[in-house]
């Protein structure tokens, strides 16, 4: 379970949305009316009428890659109280993750949320595990009622980037 919810971002994180790879995003089993971007994308995810929604029953798998490495801290999962997420999986770093094989790898974190919790309050992620960070899928296993489907209004992403260096603005030292 994730440390307790933070009160605040911390001020040297920032929204992470300028840092992915939308042409690689992917959920699966989203109601195709109410889809992913809406939650995620900056300028959808503030108007709670446009949600993502499940499909087939209350699950959802989402896949987020990144255009840098980033490191992690805390996310906003923000959503209606019956219908709102409750069981939330996030791996670090794993590609190619479907329904059938989400249960075969070890979570980096599992967060449990209350009603409280889908206010928009931020919950803060075991933050070792989340480092050196590609891409994130997260995995909606149930919602707050056992509703028939699961109803996300808004995901946010807060961390920092890593530094990297640039290989090939490295010149080679000739011998004198």
């Amino acid at each position: 379970m994730a440390a307790a919810s933070a009160t605040a971002i911390h001020r040297n994180q920032v929204d992470l949305s300028d840092f992915i790879n939308w042409s690689g995003i992917e959920c699966l089993n989203q109601n195709f009316s109410h889809t992913f971007t809406n939650a995620l994308s900056q300028t959808c995810r503030d108007n709670d009428s446009l949600l993502l929604e499940s499909d087939a029953d209350e699950q959802i798998l989402m896949y987020i890659p990144f255009n840098q490495v980033i490191k992690l801290h805390s996310l906003v999962i923000k959503g209606p109280e019956e219908e709102g997420p409750r069981t939330v999986k996030l791996f670090s770093n794993k590609e190619n993750m479907g329904f059938g094989n989400v249960n075969d790898y070890p979570p980096s974190d599992t967060i449990v949320l209350s009603p409280d919790n889908l206010t928009g309050k931020p919950e803060v992620v075991k933050y070792v595990k989340f480092q050196n960070v590609r891409s994130l899928t997260i995995f909606i296993e149930d919602n707050q009622s056992g509703a028939d489907t699961t109803k996300v209004q808004k995901i946010a992403l807060y961390g920092t980037t890593v530094e990297t260096t640039d290989m090939k603005g490295l010149k080679k030292i000739e011998d004198h």
